[in-house]
C-alpha cells in the first residue's frame, strides 16, 4: 500500500473544518457513498472502458496510449454524473463548472498522479471533487477541496491553469483515501501465468486457462471478456460446453456471484464472495462434516484443495441456480 495514501480513521475527515459548503458537498456524497463501494466500481468501470479488454486484450494503464490516458478524466467526470444522479445536478446555462451538489457550483478532476489536478482560472475560488486511481496498487482516492487563491501554486502553465500548493493538498477533505478497487486479477498474475492464459487461440481455451490457474479470488466480467475477446463471454464460464463443464473434471468448480448459494458455498470454502457479475474458481477435494472449513455441496461435504494436493475425483456439478 502506498504510504502517502494512508490516512488514520480514528479522526472525522472533516475535524476542524469550518467551510460550510464543502461540509455539505462532502456529506452529501458520504451520504450517498458510506463505503466507498459507488466510487469504488465507478474507478473500475472507467479504468475498464479504457481498456476496452474485449476488443483489445488490454488490462493494464501502462498499455494505454498517451492520448488514452488522458482521456480518463473526462470519462470519470461523466461517469461520476451519472452514477451519483442521486447526488449531482447539471449546472446551470451560465455555470461554467461541471456540476452542482448540494446547491453548490462544483468542477471535477482527475490526476494520474496524486496531488496533481490542473485546476482552471474559473474553478478558482470554487469546490472541487478530486479524484486519483492507481490500478497496479488497487487504490483509489476521492475528495473535497476549495480551490481558493491561497491553496494554489503562483505559477501558471500557458492554459493558466494552476495546481494545489502544500497547504491546498493538505486542506483536501477525503472521502475515500485509500479506497480499495475491486480486484484487477490479470495485474495480480506473474508473467509466466499471463503468457499461460493468453497462449491458445481459441477464446474457450483461454478462459479455461484462467480459471484453472487463477483460483480463489473473485473474477470480473470484464477480465472474462479480455480473456474471451468474445461476444458471448461469458458463456465461456457455464456449462453446456463451457469451463464449469470442461474443468469439472479436474475438480475445479466455478462459483457466481449472481447466486446466494454460490457466495454462501465460496465463504464456506474460506473464500472472499464473488459479488453479482464476478465468478469464483476452486479446486475441492470431498471431505467430512468435521472439517473445519467445508461447504456442503449437492449433498456432500467438500473443501478447498491444498495447493499441491492431487484431485482424483471431479468437482460437484453445482447448478446455476
Amino acid at each position: 500500500m502506498i504510504a502517502s495514501l494512508i490516512v488514520d480513521w480514528r479522526f472525522d475527515p472533516l475535524e476542524g473544518a469550518t467551510d460550510e459548503e464543502l461540509i455539505r458537498v462532502f456529506r452529501a456524497f458520504q451520504r450517498a457513498d458510506p463505503n466507498g463501494e459507488r466510487i469504488g466500481k465507478l474507478m473500475r468501470r472507467t479504468l475498464d472502458q479504457l481498456y476496452d479488454g474485449q476488443r483489445t486484450g488490454r488490462y493494464s494503464w501502462e498499455q494505454l496510449h498517451k492520448t488514452e490516458r488522458t482521456h480518463y478524466g473526462t470519462l470519470f467526470e461523466i461517469n461520476l454524473r451519472r452514477e451519483f444522479d442521486d447526488v449531482i445536478d447539471e449546472p446551470g446555462e451560465k455555470q461554467k463548472l461541471d456540476y452542482r451538489v448540494a446547491g453548490i457550483d462544483v468542477d471535477c478532476k482527475f490526476s494520474q498522479r496524486m496531488n496533481g489536478w490542473m485546476i482552471p482560472p474559473e474553478a478558482i475560488g470554487h469546490l472541487l471533487v478530486v479524484g486519483f486511481v492507481n490500478d497496479r496498487t488497487g487504490e483509489f482516492a476521492f475528495g473535497v477541496v476549495r480551490a481558493a487563491k491561497e491553496h494554489c501554486n503562483a505559477g501558471n502553465n500557458r492554459d493558466a491553469k494552476v495546481t494545489l500548493n502544500r497547504e491546498g493538498r493538505d486542506a483536501v477533505r477525503w472521502i475515500q483515501r485509500p479506497g480499495i478497487l475491486p480486484p484487477n486479477v490479470l495485474l495480480q498474475c506473474d508473467d509466466e501465468t499471463i503468457a499461460a492464459i493468453f497462449a491458445p487461440r481459441s477464446g474457450q481455451k483461454r478462459v479455461n486457462e484462467l480459471l484453472r490457474r487463477v483460483q480463489g479470488v473473485r473474477i470480473g466480467r470484464n477480465t472474462v471478456a479480455t480473456v474471451a475477446q468474445q461476444d458471448d463471454f461469458m458463456k465461456r464460464v457455464r456449462a453446456n460446453g463451457g469451463a464449469r463443464t470442461q474443468l469439472r473434471s479436474e475438480g475445479i468448480v466455478i462459483l457466481g456471484g449472481d447466486y446466494e448459494k454460490h457466495r454462501f458455498a465460496a465463504e464456506r470454502l474460506g473464500f472472499e464472495a464473488p459479488q453479482p457479475g464476478e465468478v469464483l474458481s476452486a479446486r475441492v477435494v470431498r471431505a467430512s462434516s468435521d472439517d473445519p472449513i467445508v461447504a456442503e455441496l449437492e449433498g456432500d461435504f467438500w473443501r478447498a484443495a491444498a495447493d499441491a494436493e492431487v484431485v482424483t475425483e471431479p468437482a460437484p456439478d453445482v447448478a446455476f441456480r
